[in-house]
């Protein structure tokens, strides 16, 4: 599950009361829909696997984990890795130890989650199941905005502080680098001995509202409309956001000699495209090269074929669905 991350006392003290600190507020009942899905027309690969959605609460992508406790009154436990290995070891000893396959897959925040914790994962199940990790738009480069500040770094920076994440992100990295820098997939993916396939909008509007043009760098809205509807960006504002899909680019040439590692990097105004079946499978769906993230995702998991599916650039795909929240 997606949701971002809380980076001081009180945004963390904020998500308490909300779906995403504790489970008091929670839904009893969500949809399976998109990879969840169990129908074979909207999920044609995995419609038929044993499927679990791990709820999001501790802000911190599953990785909070500090030596000690605050001792302020704020009653804010970080405790996300613990979490995690609670819900891994219920996993276990519900069947999943049996398995002879499986994904573990999220979104945004979760999809970050998923690279943080998947050679964990590997390392839980038998040598002998294929353990694989899909990541949606979990890839967020350390980039700078718009004006040249390092808006998502300093707001990573405090989350790794805040809540003790070091001893969570991976070790590699973390022996080389500071350890907010290793909340960047950019400075830890090569470490991972995992295959991993990422599903990554290069016009990703989360990233444009909050890592290219936060509300800080725009005092005067510029922006402002660009960011409701890619379609209302002057060429001005495109330029930049192409710049944007060519560094993710270039960050992601690295791997193109490593087979392992699948990529669908469209190029559409969206966020999150597995969890929703209009954008996962189905007739309006989007393609590359003529097929879907899910068959895309499917073909790599399966081994029918390597997948490198990247897009032209905007507005260059009519399969593009795009989100438009002018009227949010």
């Amino acid at each position: 599950q997606g949701g971002g991350w809380c980076n001081t006392l009180s945004s963390c003290s904020a998500r308490k009361s909300t779906k995403l600190g504790s489970s008091n507020y929670m839904e009893r009942q969500v949809q399976f829909s998109g990879i969840l899905s169990h129908d074979p027309l909207q999920n044609p690969d995995f419609f038929n696997w044993n499927k679990v959605k791990i709820r999001y609460c501790d802000g911190a992508s599953f990785s909070g984990n500090p030596e000690t406790e605050f001792k302020n009154g704020t009653k804010l436990f970080f405790r996300g890795h613990v979490i995690w290995n609670a819900i891994m070891d219920e996993l276990l000893s519900s069947g999943m130890a049996k398995a002879k396959q499986a994904l573990l897959t999220g979104c945004s925040a979760g999809g970050l989650a998923t690279l943080i914790h998947c050679d964990d994962f590997r390392e839980l199940l038998s040598k002998d199941t294929d353990v694989k990790c899909l990541a949606d738009a979990g890839f967020f480069p350390n980039e700078k905005d718009i004006n040249g500040n390092s808006t998502i770094e300093s707001f990573y920076r405090d989350v790794v502080h805040l809540q003790g994440t070091a001893k969570s992100l991976n070790h590699d990295c973390v022996a080389r680098s500071e350890p907010h820098k290793c909340f960047f997939p950019q400075e830890f993916l090569r470490s991972l001995k995992t295959p991993i396939f990422l599903v990554q909008p290069a016009y990703d509007f989360w990233q444009a509202t909050n890592i290219l043009v936060p509300d800080a760098a725009d005092p005067h809205g510029r922006w402002h409309r660009c960011k409701l509807n890619i379609f209302n960006c002057d060429p001005r504002q495109l330029d930049v956001l192409h710049g944007h899909r060519n560094s993710l680019l270039k960050m992601l040439g690295e791997y193109e000699q490593t087979p392992e590692l699948g990529m669908f990097v469209n190029s559409c105004f969206v966020h999150c495209q597995t969890w929703m079946t209009d954008t996962w499978h189905s007739s309006t769906s989007p393609r590359i090269n003529n097929r879907t993230i899910a068959e895309s995702v499917g073909d790599w998991y399966f081994k029918r074929e390597t997948v490198k599916r990247i897009d032209c650039p905007f507005p260059c795909n009519p399969t593009c669905y795009h989100m438009d929240f002018t009227h949010g």
